[in-house]
């Protein structure tokens, strides 16, 4: 049951509407490819995805607090992983850096009807992006997958100056759609970034589970899939 009348949507993008990890995979097996990294020692494209998942998720972290900028982020993560496999090659580190930022957002697998509740949402509410994306990057995402038609606003950290969960950019999202919190609904799948930081600026939120781990989750609603929210909204 609706426990208010919202006005505007706030949709997180990566791993929400956009599929990041089909786009993400799609995007390494080409670099994996076009830099021989099998013939330069890299074992395995399975695990040289794992370990560059497990050092991107750490910089990714120290990227949020503040801690390094994203230049930095965006090289280190993939020195840190050809360093695992012996491989020390700054100008090898910067190319795939240049080719993933490139490449990546050209992707456009989204998830399962997001087009159409998209269009169904778009009826009847006025639809906003918050996302802690690099800005250059997620707009050619929103453009290239046929989705920036359905939004009014897009914020980005970079834009806000502060990065989900902190309150701060979703008081500048509010502040930009002119929107109150009390007539605002946020979807993401993040129960820290995009759920916590949604209900500390007094929105409610729906966290959309697509594993159905999280049971005890603090969101207002939570969906499996995006179709649930036909019936929800």
């Amino acid at each position: 049951m609706k426990r208010k009348t919202y006005r505007h949507i706030f949709f997180d993008l990566d791993k929400t509407l956009w599929d990041f990890e089909t786009n993400s995979v799609e995007t390494f097996r080409e670099i994996f490819s076009k830099y021989r990294l099998a013939e330069k020692g890299v074992d395995s494209f399975d695990r040289f995805l794992e370990r560059y998942n497990y050092h991107n998720l750490m910089l990714w972290e120290f990227y949020r607090q503040g801690e390094i900028v994203k230049e930095v982020l965006n090289i280190r993560r993939f020195a840190l992983t050809l360093h695992e496999f012996g491989i020390v090659d700054n100008l090898l580190s910067s190319n795939m850096a240049n080719d993933y930022v490139t490449l990546s957002p050209t992707k456009t697998n989204l998830f399962p009807d997001t087009h159409a509740i998209l269009e169904y949402l778009g009826d009847k509410y006025k639809l906003h992006i918050i996302t802690n994306g690099f800005e250059e990057v997620q707009y050619k995402k929103l453009n290239n997958a046929g989705l920036m038609k359905y939004f009014t606003s897009v914020i980005t950290s970079e834009d806000a100056g502060a990065r989900k969960p902190e309150p701060r950019i979703f008081e500048y999202a509010l502040q930009r759609s002119g929107a109150e919190s009390e007539e605002s609904l946020m979807i993401g799948d993040d129960e820290e970034v995009d759920i916590l930081g949604a209900l500390s600026v007094g929105m409610d939120q729906v966290l959309v589970d697509y594993n159905g781990e999280a049971q005890d989750s603090k969101a207002t609603f939570r969906i499996c899939k995006l179709s649930e929210l036909f019936s929800l909204l």
